[in-house]
Protein backbone atom coordinates (compact mmCIF):
# COMPACT_ATOMS: atom_id res chain seq x y z
CA UNK A 1 0.00 0.00 0.00
CA UNK A 2 3.13 2.44 0.48
CA UNK A 3 4.25 2.24 -2.94
CA UNK A 4 0.82 2.82 -4.46
CA UNK A 5 1.45 6.98 -4.57
CA UNK A 6 4.69 5.75 -5.86
CA UNK A 7 3.62 4.19 -9.22
CA UNK A 8 1.11 6.93 -9.73
CA UNK A 9 3.72 9.49 -9.76
CA UNK A 10 6.22 7.61 -12.24
CA UNK A 11 2.93 6.77 -14.54
CA UNK A 12 2.08 10.25 -14.10
CA UNK A 13 5.76 11.25 -15.11
CA UNK A 14 5.75 8.86 -18.00
CA UNK A 15 2.37 10.31 -19.03
CA UNK A 16 4.38 13.33 -19.46
CA UNK A 17 7.45 12.71 -21.02
CA UNK A 18 5.12 10.55 -24.02
CA UNK A 19 2.89 14.17 -24.12
CA UNK A 20 6.45 15.97 -24.47
CA UNK A 21 7.86 13.99 -27.26
CA UNK A 22 4.67 14.45 -28.75
CA UNK A 23 5.36 18.12 -28.03
CA UNK A 24 8.74 17.84 -29.86
CA UNK A 25 6.82 16.70 -32.95
CA UNK A 26 4.93 19.66 -32.83
CA UNK A 27 1.63 17.54 -32.33
CA UNK A 28 1.25 19.46 -28.80
CA UNK A 29 2.44 22.96 -27.61
CA UNK A 30 6.02 22.41 -26.20
CA UNK A 31 4.56 25.50 -23.17
CA UNK A 32 1.80 22.85 -22.24
CA UNK A 33 3.84 19.71 -21.78
CA UNK A 34 7.65 21.09 -20.54
CA UNK A 35 5.90 22.91 -17.15
CA UNK A 36 3.55 19.28 -17.03
CA UNK A 37 6.68 17.20 -16.83
CA UNK A 38 8.37 19.38 -14.76
CA UNK A 39 5.67 19.67 -12.04
CA UNK A 40 5.49 15.69 -11.93
CA UNK A 41 8.96 15.26 -11.56
CA UNK A 42 8.85 17.97 -8.62
CA UNK A 43 5.82 16.56 -7.23
CA UNK A 44 7.75 12.68 -6.95
CA UNK A 45 10.91 14.47 -5.74
CA UNK A 46 9.36 16.65 -3.13
CA UNK A 47 7.46 13.39 -2.36
CA UNK A 48 10.51 10.71 -1.76
CA UNK A 49 12.59 13.96 0.16
CA UNK A 50 9.51 14.38 2.70
CA UNK A 51 9.27 11.10 3.67
CA UNK A 52 11.87 10.36 6.01
CA UNK A 53 12.53 13.55 7.68
CA UNK A 54 13.00 13.90 11.49
CA UNK A 55 10.41 15.82 12.89
CA UNK A 56 11.81 16.29 16.56
CA UNK A 57 10.86 15.00 19.55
Amino acid sequence: MKKLPIIVMLVLILLSFILNIFGLMKLIPIFITSPLLFVSLLILLLYLNDRRRFKGF
